[in-house]
């Protein structure tokens, strides 16, 4: 059984005090709770400790897609293999970061890995700023918290700097319009990227321009000047870009190869993103610890989930019991996808009846932890809930 704790004062005046806030937007606080998952440091090392083996695992299975020519099986839109490509053999092009979901890791429970969110992964505000000024705001100490997300990823942007000296640090983060969500975890990424020595600028993807010949260019509205931006990160998934928009990603192609930009995340994160991936890693490692057997077809007699390989938010999900009958189920646009089949386990509770999900952001290592909160299948409706290392 989960236990929780309630800290009964909200996070906003703590905020206010951080000069957070732009935090206090309307889509981001009210689906928090004053309640905070409680775990011992134990686990909080524990989940430490899976994640960073976790991503060793996820670049050993990379290298083995690529060296077996997999894309096709991954669901990787053939005309971004040369990117992928490039942005692999390039260390140049590291993965910025990215969130774990995990199973178990309280309670007694086994870790288990649900998924990687490699590409354009969200709670960045959740984990990183708004739990710890709910935490202050209680009069607690930030130790009682696995959560260095903030300095761990201005250390990622000074790691960007360091390796990448031949570029300016002018950084442009992008999201596409109408995603307020998007727009505060993009925030948070431009915070860090300034405390690094980057010169940020925001705007959506739609106002940006790419040349294949000269690069990556924003026009600045307080002088209507073109300016070349080094360094873009993108708030976009790779795959929609390459069923969308082929012709940009043939001239990010170009850019990259050419050495005229650094994009964020790289191309080769899809690799990670695709949920074949998982079936991928119990090649690898039958039946590692952390690992649940994932295969393309349903497992004979053994509860399992349905999940299209490019689905977001729980959508396109399904449970299905031992004899294959549904138990649940979840619409959504991404059913044309290919599926996979994971083994069912089942998520902590609390006494409220309550699934919870761990999240653990990742960014170079494992540097911080959150929960989703819902129901037995974790959708666009559940909640984010903070933790308390007691």
């Amino acid at each position: 059984m989960i236990s929780l704790k309630t800290l009964p004062i909200p996070p906003d005046s703590q905020l206010r005090n951080l000069g957070w806030d732009w935090m206090l937007g309307q889509d981001t606080l009210p689906y928090l709770t004053n309640e905070v998952v409680t775990i011992k440091t134990a686990e909080a090392d524990a989940y430490y400790e899976a994640t960073n083996e976790l991503f060793e695992m996820f670049v050993a299975a990379g290298q083995k897609i690529i060296d077996e020519n997999r894309f096709a099986e991954l669901g990787i839109p053939e005309n971004l293999i040369d990117l992928i490509k490039l942005s692999w053999d390039d260390d140049r092009n590291i993965h910025l970061y990215g969130r774990f979901d995990l199973a178990g890791g309280i309670d007694g429970r086994e870790i288990k890995l649900i998924e990687f969110n490699a590409d354009t992964a969200t709670c960045l505000p959740e984990t990183a700023v708004v739990q710890y000024a709910h935490l202050k705001a209680n009069g607690l100490n930030d130790s009682q918290q696995f959560n260095a997300v903030f300095e761990t990823l201005t250390g990622q942007f000074e790691e960007l700097l360091a390796i990448n000296p031949d570029l300016q640090p002018t950084l442009l983060l992008s999201a596409m319009r109408d995603f307020p969500e998007d727009d505060t975890n993009v925030a948070l990424l431009g915070e860090a990227a300034r405390e690094a020595g980057f010169d940020i600028d925001f705007d959506f993807i739609d106002n940006v321009d790419f040349s294949a010949e000269e690069g990556i260019f924003w026009q600045n509205p307080k002088n209507g000047q073109f300016e070349k931006m080094d360094f873009w990160f993108k708030l976009v998934p790779w795959e929609a870009m390459a069923e969308e928009e082929p012709e940009l990603v043939q001239i990010l192609t170009e850019i990259v190869r050419k050495r005229l930009a650094v994009v964020l995340n790289p191309a080769y994160t899809l690799l990670f993103q695709s949920k074949y991936v998982l079936k991928i890693l119990w090649e690898l490692y039958p039946n590692h610890p952390l690992l649940l057997e994932t295969d393309t077809k349903p497992l004979p007699n053994k509860p399992c989930v349905e999940k299209v390989l490019f689905g977001r938010e729980g959508a396109n999900t399904r449970i299905l019991n031992a004899d294959g009958s549904e138990r649940q189920a979840v619409d959504g646009d991404y059913g044309d996808y290919p599926k996979i089949y994971q083994e069912y386990v089942e998520f902590p509770q609390d006494s409220a009846g309550h699934t919870y999900q761990a999240g653990v952001i990742y960014a170079g290592e494992a540097c911080g932890l959150g929960f989703r909160r819902g129901g037995l299948i974790l959708d666009n409706t559940a909640g984010f809930v903070g933790h308390v290392i007691e």
